[in-house]
């Protein structure tokens, strides 16, 4: 049925997930009363028109939509688009099964392998606004000097003239052909930050603003946008000639220079407006949209915002959390990861290892957690990607390095089983990191969010609080070879000891 608004009674027992990944915390929806507006803000990450019930049903729409759950019942409001129920699905999984055929068919490709299959290391936290040549490069001599794999490298922000320029910054980098070939004669490939924005006072400006590659607000005149870092105008990305000048852009960068691809930042809902004037009139959604259709081009790509786009070989990073254990934290990498997966998108990161919000970083090292840092990196070890920025090897002592060092040698040892996973989600557009409601629909684990499946073998339980050395995993039906050697049982519940050189894993024996 399809309608602009709906009223549902949410059954005994129902769940429901779905809408924005940042409000992964929250889910599963039903039990207390939440309202979310999908047009207005995505809370820097990645969102879907979808709504998925464990009662086998759900609801999509093409256009945003408004939906509150309050006294028992699901409210969904669209002004733009109609609203479609889907009922009758049996379990969470059918529904989401059926909404991805129907609405976001996996295009069947993965992103670039290597994402998977080894740590990946961004350089932001460790350089932040003064990334240099020799800065990178030590950076990558050190990742091998302390026994992790040769992954990709992201040169984070400013490596660039000004913004929309996307050309190398002379003096910070004064022969980048010959550090890329060098990162790549270690084992490395090269990503490099890019953004929508073009700084006004800049070549670049001059040349874009006359062709119309640039949004214009409501009275016609370009629009200028305050970001996070300053004033600048916006690409105007339904333009496919704004489009094609952007990817000539990128493409010159791999054929100069040989970089690998781009991790694509911003485009989030709040740098556009309604009434902003474009090529293709569109909505705040839309123009996020139309920014993530821009990596679509490079195989190796990092995404933090998104609209839509579910089933398509994006790399969809979870936002930058505090150096926190609460939803601040580490404890939202697990249900944020389990909403991006029932939204559709399969090939996902957490973030940085330790948090990507800077300041904790600038402060004394002293000020740090580093029990956080390797929790941080244990479970991120099990997810389909895992990031370092924070190099481990400045701001930890021997032994919290040595169990940071063995998270990442544990990925990198799984990293062909988990490309396997990533190809066979690319084949059925299935998550690959599964809530545990997910692939046992039948068995009540709804409500568990400190545990997750990796494809349908693995089952991942990572510790998320400070100063725990035990606790309760819950273990569905089948025989679990645990990393201690134990042999589970379930379905069984049991308590198991975690000091902190351990991350708990278990094999499905078949």
């Amino acid at each position: 049925m399809a309608t602009n608004q709906l009223t549902i009674d949410v059954e005994h027992g129902e769940y429901w997930w779905g809408g924005r990944v940042s409000d992964g915390q929250q889910m599963p929806y039903g039990m207390i009363d939440i309202q979310v507006d999908l047009s207005t803000d995505l809370h820097g990450n990645q969102a879907c028109p979808l709504l998925l019930s464990s009662k086998g049903r759900y609801i999509w729409s093409e256009e945003p939509f408004r939906f509150r759950f309050h006294g028992g019942k699901l409210e969904v409001n669209s002004d733009l688009g109609d609203l479609k129920l889907h009922e009758g699905l049996q379990d969470v999984r059918g529904a989401y099964r059926h909404a991805s055929a129907t609405y976001f068919p996996s295009s069947g490709e993965a992103p670039e392998p290597l994402l998977f299959t080894a740590p990946q290391y961004n350089l932001w936290i460790e350089l932040l606004y003064e990334p240099t040549q020799e800065g990178v490069l030590q950076y990558a001599r050190d990742v091998l000097a302390n026994g992790m794999a040769p992954g990709v490298i992201m040169i984070d922000d400013n490596w660039h003239e000004p913004y929309g320029a996307w050309t190398f910054h002379s003096g910070r980098f004064p022969n980048p052909r010959a550090m890329v070939d060098e990162l790549h004669e270690m084992g490395f490939k090269v990503m490099l930050w890019v953004c929508p924005f073009v700084s006004a006072d800049s070549m670049t400006f001059r040349e874009v603003e006359p062709k119309g590659y640039l949004l214009k607000d409501k009275t016609g005149n370009t629009a200028f946008r305050r970001w996070w870092n300053g004033v600048s105008a916006v690409l105007d990305c339904t333009n496919e000639d704004a489009v094609a000048w952007l990817h000539a852009k990128l493409d010159h960068l791999q054929t100069t220079f040989g970089i690998d691809g781009f991790k694509l930042d911003a485009g989030d809902l709040p740098f556009y407006d309604v009434s902003d004037q474009s090529a293709v009139q569109s909505s705040r959604n839309g123009h996020c949209e139309a920014w993530a259709k821009v990596g679509l081009r490079y195989p190796l790509n990092e995404y933090r915002a998104c609209w839509k786009l579910a089933g398509q070989p994006l790399v969809q990073r979870l936002k930058d959390k505090g150096h926190e254990w609460g939803y601040s934290g580490l404890a939202s990498l697990i249900p944020d990861g389990i909403a991006q997966g029932m939204l559709g998108y399969a090939f996902i990161c957490p973030d940085m290892i330790g948090g990507g919000e800077y300041m904790s970083f600038t402060t004394q090292s002293d000020r740090l957690d580093a029990e956080l840092i390797v929790r941080y990196a244990q479970c991120s070890a099990l997810f389909p990607m895992m990031q370092f920025s924070a190099a481990p090897w400045r701001i930890l002592d021997a032994e919290h390095l040595a169990y940071c060092v063995e998270a990442a040698q544990l990925h990198t040892q799984l990293g062909e089983e988990i490309w396997q996973i990533a190809q066979d989600s690319a084949a059925s557009g299935e998550p690959m990191l599964r809530a545990m409601a997910y692939e046992f629909p039948e068995e009540g684990l709804e409500e568990i969010k400190d545990q997750f499946m990796l494809g349908s073998q693995i089952l991942a339980a990572p510790v998320t609080t400070k100063g725990t050395r035990s606790r309760t995993v819950v273990f569905p039906s089948g025989t679990w070879l645990g990393d201690d050697g134990s042999v589970i049982i379930g379905p069984s519940r049991h308590e198991i000891d975690v000091p902190l050189s351990r991350l708990p894993w278990y094999r499905r024996q078949v």
